[in-house]
């Protein structure tokens, strides 16, 4: 019969690094899909510039969470502002 060894020691520092990395994936790609929702009611129900506004705002959106996620913070308070500010324009625009 083969003999196992199995090794105990974990690496505990490395499983912390990849669930930070995994969590703040998952913000950053949530943040994004509220950008495209957003986005897409901006070029169904947009009055004027519709399409201007809608892929401003995708863009502008995808660098606030770049940078969010770039800088290390836990709050993502620039992509939250941007989203509610890009909700607010649609909202002007399309009402």
């Amino acid at each position: 019969m083969a003999e196992q060894s199995v090794d105990h020691h974990l690496d505990m520092d490395a499983h912390r690094r990849t669930y930070s990395a995994f969590i703040r994936g998952s913000v950053a790609l949530g943040i994004i899909c509220g950008f495209v929702l957003v986005a897409l009611s901006c070029f169904a129900f947009g009055k004027s510039l519709n399409v201007f506004i809608g892929f401003a705002g995708l863009i502008i959106g995808c660098i606030a969470v770049l940078i969010d996620a770039r800088s290390g913070s836990e709050r993502w308070l620039l992509s939250a502002g941007a989203l509610v500010l890009f909700g607010l324009i649609t909202a002007v625009n399309v009402g």
